[in-house]
């Protein structure tokens, strides 16, 4: 027995858990039991030891996984072990005695302005409901910086046009408000108007809705952005967590404070924020070079 229903019941009851880490962790979770009852021959999770853990660290290193995907899994069996312990399932915490393999850091991939500026202004979009909705849904995810799921979420309630911010359900079930401009206000009067001609009656809360009228899964939103931004880019990630970082560096690049940064995209800590400050590196030798009074010296013979 090793109680994974019961997990997924947590993480997604009490955790708030969204779907996407669901079935990460849902993945990660059946293969390493796999390799617990095939390869170690247990049959319950009493029998997992810190040994088990560690030898299955090293089959996944064999088998060519990354130090991040290794770590991810760890940090899904740090999660369930607690569970299991809080719950009285075991009595010791097998994890307690696992150290995560080391791994580097993964600047955030970015689309440039000039780019993006391409996509808006150059690009043509359908003339008709599925090509506005995608207009505005890249408007969307580039002005505010919200994730797929959070895009996916808002309700035709969550507008608030006269302060004109978005009222977003982040990780956790959290809460913020979140700004946009002037021509954000223009393109989602239009987009509200277009739905109310596609959709006569409907009740869905939902702003964004597929041709059937039901809520725009955020699988659909993320070939919807792929799509776009094929057209402006060559780079191998073209996710919309790609114009949540591109949202993130052009703010930094322009001179946003990091703590106004970090309430915008929603994080519970400045050191999820802070990668971006390594993304302007050259903005920053330009500002010393201009600012320091030796900064742009020639050195002397």
């Amino acid at each position: 027995m090793f109680h994974e229903d019961s997990f997924y019941g947590y993480l997604s009851l009490e955790r708030r858990f969204s779907p996407h880490t669901l079935t990460a962790y849902r993945g990660d979770l059946s293969s390493f039991i796999a390799y617990c009852v095939e390869q170690q021959c247990l049959t319950s999770l009493r029998e997992v030891r810190h040994l088990h853990i560690r030898s299955w660290v090293v089959s996944q290193m064999q088998a060519g996984q990354s130090a991040r995907s290794i770590v991810r899994r760890l940090s899904c069996l740090k999660t369930y072990f607690k569970f299991l312990k809080k719950r009285g399932l075991i009595e010791k915490d097998p994890m307690r005695k696992i150290t995560a393999p080391r791994m580097g850091k993964r600047l955030p991939v970015f689309v440039q302005e000039s780019q993006l500026a391409a996509l808006f202004s150059h690009i043509e979009f359908a003339d008709d409901y599925g090509g506005l909705l995608a207009r505005v849904l890249l408007e969307i995810l580039y002005a505010t910086g919200i994730r797929r799921s959070e895009a996916s979420d808002l309700k035709i309630n969550d507008i608030d046009f006269s302060r004109m911010v978005l009222r977003v359900r982040g990780k956790g079930d959290k809460e913020r408000l979140v700004p946009f401009a002037r021509y954000l206000y223009d393109w989602l009067e239009m987009f509200l108007e277009a739905r109310k001609i596609t959709f006569t009656g409907t009740h869905e809360p939902w702003l964004f809705l597929n041709r059937k009228g039901e809520k725009f899964s955020p699988e659909s939103i993320y070939y919807v952005v792929r799509k776009h931004l094929s057209t402006v880019t060559t780079e191998e990630q073209r996710s919309p967590h790609v114009l949540r970082h591109s949202f993130a560096t052009h703010l930094s690049n322009h001179g946003a404070d990091l703590n106004a940064i970090k309430e915008l995209l929603g994080h519970s800590n400045l050191a999820s924020t802070q990668v971006y400050m390594h993304n302007n590196i050259e903005r920053l030798i330009q500002v010393y070079e201009q600012a320091h009074p030796k900064g742009g010296a020639e050195e002397e013979g």
